[in-house]
């Protein structure tokens, strides 16, 4: 039983890559280069998986349009920009620290304060009736 039990937690710790063979480029250079831009980019359907690592069919077109770009001649500071002109900031897994992007930045920390401070509130208020 524990065996079974440590074959599937292993499972889930393995990361699933969904890049298709046929997507490959034959050039491993340019191939290298793909998987490195597409590890930075979101799936704007999973929204937290990178379009590397998803199945969904619009990250697939995202990972052949930065291969096709990529055959083009384009460099990787030319495709992130295309991407990020047609998609926004959101399209980048680690969008820049500036002006616009900040409440992507700080909604994390606004949520965990929130919990925090509900949690010690609901803490405070259970002690005061013991």
């Amino acid at each position: 039983m524990k065996f079974f039990l440590f074959i599937l937690l292993l499972s889930f710790s393995i990361p699933a890559r969904a890049v298709e063979p046929d997507e490959m480029l034959k050039d491993p250079v340019l191939e290298a280069r793909a998987r490195d831009i597409s590890k930075d980019l979101r799936c704007l359907v999973c929204q937290g998986q990178a379009i590397d690592d998803s199945n969904a069919d619009l990250a697939r077109d995202l990972r052949l349009l930065v291969r096709q770009r990529l055959q083009a001649g384009d460099t990787d500071d030319q495709i992130r920009q295309y991407l990020k002109d047609r998609y926004g900031d959101f399209i980048l897994l680690n969008p820049p620290v500036e002006g616009k992007t900040l409440p992507l930045w700080l909604a994390p920390l606004l949520i965990l304060g929130t919990g925090l401070t509900v949690a010690g509130l609901f803490i405070k208020k259970n002690k005061t009736k013991v």
